[in-house]
């Protein structure tokens, strides 16, 4: 095998891997976070890395890929801001709570519990999200919020200031078909967006709110690119692991 062609092999391989594990809003509009004051950026490093929803004012919710295997020393919650990168308040992460079921690679329980050193002061721009009751259905076609500082796929879109876009929840067995590529989906997951594509979350808004009349039903989690047509994104399905947040986090 020659050199060139060794790496163009390498880059297309790695362009698909990328592809295959999205998860910013892709096809939405930019919002002040009075809009979403649930929502937080979940910081490595002081650099913006995930979402995340406030739960309380002690707590926070996220997805497992994006704090497995991460020093909790690294990370921080960035709260009542509209921009990830200044604003608000960041808070220390004290504690971090992987869902013990959680397969990396297959994203299934993606959820991860953050609990903060300081307890966050609420506001018109900080306030907890509602949660479902333990295995509340979704109906199909319900429209829900997705929000977040991820990727636009568009140089006329900044991710600075937080943006959202309203999608519907798509048929549990149409999802599946349409990942039935990758393995297909699991019950702890829903899928959200268009069939034609358009809209999306994306890279950089993993672990961030997914919303339907004022309950957090969904946390973002992957999807094969952003916004692709036949590929809404996949979302962990909170109803599924209520009385597990219930019991760690006494919310």
């Amino acid at each position: 095998m020659s050199n060139k062609f060794a790496i163009l092999l390498a880059f297309l391989v790695a362009v698909v891997a990328w592809a295959q594990a999205k998860p910013m809003i892709v096809g939405g509009f930019e919002i002040n976070i009075a809009v979403t004051p649930y929502q937080v950026s979940l910081q490595y490093y002081n650099r913006h890395r995930c979402g995340g929803s406030v739960l309380s004012n002690k707590w926070v919710l996220t997805a497992a890929h994006c704090t497995v295997g991460t020093a909790t020393s690294s990370l921080a919650v960035r709260s009542g801001s509209s921009r990830h990168a200044s604003g608000g308040i960041v808070v220390r992460v004290q504690r971090v709570i992987d869902h013990p079921n959680y397969v990396d690679g297959t994203f299934d329980y993606d959820f991860s519990l953050l609990e903060l050193r300081g307890r966050l002061t609420f506001s018109g721009v900080v306030q907890p999200v509602a949660l479902p009751e333990q295995d509340e259905p979704v109906k199909d076609g319900t429209m829900t919020t997705i929000s977040g500082w991820g990727n636009t796929q568009s140089a006329a879109e900044s991710n600075a200031v937080l943006r959202a876009a309203n999608v519907p929840t798509i048929n549990q067995s149409t999802c599946n078909k349409n990942y039935e590529r990758f393995g297909g989906i699991t019950s702890r997951m829903l899928c959200a967006g268009y069939q034609q594509g358009g809209k999306d979350s994306c890279q950089g808004d993993s672990g961030g709110p997914l919303v339907a009349n004022g309950k957090l039903i969904g946390v973002v989690s992957f999807g094969y690119g952003c916004a692709r047509v036949g590929y809404p994104g996949v979302y962990s399905r909170v109803a599924i692991v209520r009385s597990w947040i219930r019991e760690n986090s006494k919310v």
